[in-house]
């Protein structure tokens, strides 16, 4: 049994390892297990790009919030949120308008812990423990309504969150929930990581996740465009995350992740 460190709760096993964790170590983050270093390696072997693609998916995040914010959004509802890195949701916005609000949602323990100490004293950003698969509870949460107003529009984020979600759980039917409780004019950003490009590479990932809290499920650039269903996608449409709405010009760039953001009519 390895040392717990004594921020971890009591509740979490750190034997098992967790998509959250694994994309922390990806990104150069301390809040992670042994078991998760082990997955993440594992991850680099087939993927030795793993942490740039990671980057460029945070990347993403940031830009797309920075876009919502110009067209006007000011409250976020940022689904699988994950471990706090450098460019939080409420830091992005809340730099560009103090006002801004946001409610993370997750349901990684370490995620949420470390959520609640990053966020104490800040009025305008909180943390929901749950799973955003279930969009009832989560809409439903005293936080989200008490921080959010659905008579605006809202910026709703998944961004690396839906090749976590198999087919049975039936992901489009629970991203349309969410969007069916979004006022129109409201923003919606997705990401998500694609064996398009590599599928041998991809494949030894989903084996190398396969024994962890959160499998992965890639999709097709066909099948991850009918996730943006009832919305308009915005220029420059769904393309590889480095290229939407790029700040540098890039001759190549990793192709593992779609990204696109969409308007609710």
């Amino acid at each position: 049994m390895t040392d717990r460190p004594t921020w971890v709760p009591d509740s979490i096993n750190t034997e098992l390892p967790s998509a959250a964790r694994v994309y922390d170590y990806l990104l150069g983050g301390g809040h992670n297990f042994a078991i998760d270093r082990v997955v993440g390696e594992k991850v680099l072997r087939v993927l030795p790009n793993g942490g740039q693609i990671a980057g460029s998916n945070r990347a993403f995040l940031r830009r797309a919030v920075l876009f919502m914010i110009e067209q006007g959004i000011t409250q976020f509802l940022d689904l699988g949120s994950g471990i706090p890195t450098v460019g939080n949701v409420h830091e992005i916005a809340q730099q560009a308008d103090p006002n801004a609000r946001v409610v993370y949602v997750d349901y990684d323990e370490v995620a949420v812990t470390h959520s609640e100490l990053l966020l104490q004293g800040n009025d305008n950003a909180t943390v929901v423990a749950a799973d955003a698969t279930k969009p009832d509870r989560v809409l439903s949460a005293p936080a989200v309504r008490e921080l959010l107003d659905f008579s605006k529009p809202v910026g709703l984020l998944m961004v690396a969150v839906l090749h976590f979600i198999p087919d049975e759980k039936k992901p489009r039917e629970v991203l349309a929930q969410y969007i069916e409780a979004l006022p129109s004019e409201s923003l919606v950003a997705l990401s998500h990581l694609t064996a398009d490009g590599k599928p041998e590479e991809m494949a030894a990932v989903v084996e190398a996740m396969k024994n962890s809290r959160d499998p992965m499920y890639f999709r097709s650039h066909a099948e991850f465009s009918t996730m943006f269903d009832g919305l308009e996608v915005l220029a420059p449409g769904i393309v590889s995350a480095p290229h939407w709405h790029p700040e540098v010009d890039y001759d190549t760039s990793p192709e593992d992740v779609y990204a696109a953001v969409g308007r609710k009519p």
